[in-house]
């Protein structure tokens, strides 16, 4: 005789176990499920008659296991206490116990459960209920920030907990869209499908018959099919710069800006200089379409050496951004080892 604890997930539909659970289920003596299981249904319908049972009683289990073959179907949150309730009672005195799991949770299957806490929160957490787009923006850049100097600083372990925070602020956002009654609404699975179908357009080598010989291809393709987006959006006025944030930080702004004019095979002359002009010195015409005409236009001179000294870490395949920060974090360390000293004299 034997027990068998067959546990499914909540995260898959009611119904859809494997075969071997539906071996079990067939073949056991007996079946018994908590009343209002959603598997009931399903149970039914595949000609099994479980007997229903208001609340579990562990040593009712193994009495009736201990005279024939009896699957316990649990709950969807696990029945972790019945089964240890089950596991103390045939310590001593054995049975033959199986858990068995029916469905496993596919890839990405927590990410429901995310969305059911986050609409949880909404409805009966004060604080969440008061959220705006506006009022949680400052969070997600600080959020972002947070994985930024995990990564940098090589804290691989907590990288994890810090994207998390990030998907939280992708899915808050989501929810309060959710509550609008125009046509802003949209929901998580609205943005989930947006980012699906924008990756599979723009790679039509892994997702359509378009050959590619290496990454630059790719990266070249890639920059064609944005272009197409942005020229079907915007018509004639559509420029490679749509959509760069202007409200970034200024070094990465730049930074940003002089990526997407190599991209697009720009020439650096257009850069800024001192004079207002472009840094070739083509002359006021040149100034003009660039749109410096003089030197106030261009910016302070500290402003266009800046431009410059980015321009020239692009040159050299580095990250301005990332290069400021690693001297700063040795600023930071050298500041407090003077710290250090100070307090030890």
């Amino acid at each position: 005789m034997s027990l068998t604890l067959l546990a499914t997930t909540h995260r898959v539909a009611p119904g859809l176990l494997t075969w071997k659970a539906w071996e079990a289920l067939r073949s056991a003596a007996r079946v018994r499920v908590r009343a209002g299981h959603p598997l009931l249904p399903y149970l039914r319908d595949a000609g099994i008659a479980p007997g229903e049972v208001a609340a579990p009683d562990a040593r009712d289990l193994v009495a009736a296991a201990r005279r024939e073959d009896v699957v316990w179907v649990a709950a969807p949150e696990g029945d972790e206490a019945l089964m240890r309730e089950v596991g103390t009672l045939v310590l001593n005195d054995p049975l033959d116990v199986e858990v068995l799991h029916g469905s496993y949770d596919l890839p990405g299957a927590r990410l429901l459960d995310l969305v059911s806490v986050m609409e949880t929160l909404r409805r009966e957490c004060p604080w969440d209920r008061e959220q705006t787009h506006e009022t949680l923006a400052p969070y997600l850049l600080e959020e972002a920030y947070e994985v930024l100097d995990t990564i940098e600083s090589g804290d691989l372990g907590a990288l994890r907990e810090e994207l998390g925070d990030v998907l939280l602020q992708v899915a808050f956002h989501s929810v309060v869209a959710s509550e609008r009654a125009d046509e802003t609404a949209f929901t998580v699975d609205d943005v989930a499908g947006g980012i699906v179908d924008k990756l599979v357009r723009r790679h039509p080598h892994v997702f359509a018959d378009v050959s590619v010989s290496g990454a630059d291809e790719v990266d070249a393709n890639w920059e064609q099919i944005k272009a197409a987006e942005r020229a079907a959006k915007s018509g004639d006025e559509a420029s490679a710069l749509d959509g760069v944030p202007m409200g970034q930080p200024a070094l990465s702004l730049a930074a940003q800006l002089q990526r997407r004019a190599r991209r697009m095979g720009a020439p650096g002359d257009l850069a800024p200089a001192a004079n207002g002009a472009p840094t070739s010195g083509n002359g006021p015409e040149s100034g003009a379409e660039s749109g410096s005409g003089n030197g106030s236009d261009a910016g302070s001179d500290l402003g266009v050496r800046l431009f410059a000294l980015v321009q020239e870490a692009g040159e050299q395949g580095l990250d301005p951004e990332a290069e400021l920060r690693a001297v700063s974090r040795v600023f930071r360390d050298r500041v407090r080892v003077w710290e250090r000293r100070g307090r030890d004299a």
